[in-house]
């Protein structure tokens, strides 16, 4: 009974978190860059939190906590730099040394920064925003669920999976695959190294992410 509660938990977490997702690109297609840039900025936060809504209404029906998402309260400096080491890592390898060999077209996103604001922007924006709630909700959330009814190894592989499909919205199938890569190997530094948290893993993503127009802006 348990499981199938749980499985339950899994498959509207997901798919709530799939339907806001596409909300979000739908809003940001045809709302975001019609409004004032001051409430943009307000705006990006906001409804990228949202996305979160269905997995933290079901973790409250079911009084969770983080700690069962794999945040913890002990040693927050060391996870902190810890995630930063690690997000530096992974900038050097799948940034930065594909731009050194010629292919920085293919990490690169969209964004063309200038000013030192708006890079300044950017990694508060992927810290808090971006990677705050896609790690509550994949490496948080999903895992904990699917680990719960299975195994580490499940729940590494599929968290990493559903990870993976949660950004087809706004790429294509090489950025799902590329982004379960990530998501795996995400699961893996929790797993495998000291003082990964969760929250270690919200900072490694956000580096990472805001990592992409610097190497960018550099190699322009």
């Amino acid at each position: 009974m348990r499981n199938k509660s749980e499985l339950a938990d899994i498959v509207i977490g997901f798919i709530g978190t799939m339907m806001m997702f596409l909300g979000l690109n739908i809003f940001n297609a045809y709302v975001l860059m019609s409004i004032s840039f001051h409430l943009r900025m307000i705006a990006a936060f906001v409804t990228y939190w949202v996305v979160a809504i269905v997995p933290i209404i079901i973790m409250i029906a079911r009084k969770e906590k983080l700690s069962q998402y794999g945040f913890s309260k002990s040693n927050i400096v060391k996870q902190v730099i810890t995630g930063v080491l690690l997000g530096l890592v992974f900038s050097i390898i799948f940034t930065l040394i594909p731009h050194l060999a010629g292919f920085g077209d293919f990490v690169n996103s969209s964004k063309t920064y200038q000013q030192l604001w708006q890079f300044a922007y950017e990694f508060v924006y992927c810290v808090l925003a971006v990677s705050l709630t896609e790690e509550f909700i994949f490496r948080g959330f999903l895992y904990y669920k699917i680990e719960k009814i299975s195994n580490t190894a499940t729940a590494v592989i599929v968290s990493s999976i559903m990870f993976g499909l949660a950004h087809i919205f706004s790429g294509n199938i090489f950025q799902v695959f590329g982004t379960s890569v990530l998501g795996l190997l995400f699961c893996l530094c929790r797993n495998k190294i000291k003082n990964v948290s969760t929250l270690s893993l919200v900072v490694l993503h956000g580096v990472y992410d805001a990592l992409i127009v610097v190497v960018a802006y550099l190699f322009r």
